[in-house]
């Protein structure tokens, strides 16, 4: 780091993490910048989610250190984590489908009321008050993702990219420092992956929040990506801009298979290798 520089907000530093002797990530070591879209690709089974899940608090590694805004992450609950600024969205959608657009957004800004169950109940000041400022908080999200229209439909009638874009906002409605995007665009056609994308770059320029990002969708990485992490088996090999990944040989291989030749076509295809769920 050079003077005057940011120090990184998130850094994850020679991680080991195996199940059954399984090796998921083996001395995995990266570190993300203030305002930075980061992105993190590799074939199923390759570590990406569980990388998420050592983020989140919801796998403990054995070896290796995870600091975020300079705090030690490692032993940490899912909840204190998700207080320290870091929220997350979900390949497959984790939203309630009986509720409202609204309310699965105010679900998000939880961690932020600070009243007691005696002052809800009774409809005192100080919760009146909290759940006011909220609402206006989540009003001014469902304008920034423009999905007013939905805004009082519950979510299990919506359109399966609208649904995305609500879960984005929950995850954005805990005013996050960090926020973890797996597979933000899976499923969706190409209208909505655009929509999607510019809500992203969006994200980053207007409201200055860092980004890790976990996708398939190797046009959609190198597009916004600043810097470009690739992992393989648990291993990382390769990082840096998104040109000179596209370009590295281990990472054609990786994608492409050891017979593949490099200047045949630089950029790596999300086809193979991949099956069906999430990857370990």
């Amino acid at each position: 780091m050079s003077a005057g520089e940011a120090p990184p907000i998130l850094e994850f530093d020679g991680v080991r993490l195996a199940f059954a002797g399984v090796r998921a990530l083996d001395g995995v070591s990266f570190a993300v910048g203030a305002e930075e879209l980061f992105a993190i690709i590799g074939p199923n089974g390759a570590g990406k989610t569980s990388i998420f899940n050592v983020l989140s608090g919801i796998y403990r590694p054995q070896e290796g250190e995870v600091r975020f805004l300079g705090e030690q992450l490692i032993g940490r609950s899912p909840q204190v984590i998700a207080r320290m600024g870091m929220s997350r969205t979900f390949q497959n959608i984790e939203l309630f489908s009986n509720l409202t657009v609204i309310d699965n957004l105010m679900l998000g800004r939880h961690h932020h009321l600070r009243y007691g169950p005696l002052s809800a109940a009774l409809w005192l000041g100080r919760a009146r008050e909290q759940e006011v400022a909220n609402r206006a908080v989540v009003e001014d999200l469902i304008d920034f993702l423009e999905i007013e229209r939905y805004r009082k439909l519950p979510v299990g009638l919506l359109p399966y990219g609208i649904a995305k874009r609500v879960e984005l906002g929950r995850a954005l409605a805990l005013d996050p420092k960090l926020l973890l995007l797996d597979e933000p665009v899976a499923g969706m056609n190409l209208e909505e992956t655009e929509d999607m994308a510019r809500f992203i770059l969006d994200i980053r320029d207007e409201l200055g929040v860092p980004m890790i990002l976990v996708e398939h969708d190797m046009g959609l990485v190198m597009d916004l990506a600043d810097r470009v992490l690739v992992l393989d088996f648990g291993k990382a090999i390769a990082s840096g801009a998104p040109p000179e990944v596209q370009r590295d040989p281990d990472v054609v291989r990786a994608y492409l298979g050891e017979d593949h030749r490099v200047d045949e076509d630089p950029v790596p295809q999300p086809a193979a290798r991949q099956g069906s769920g999430e990857d370990s």
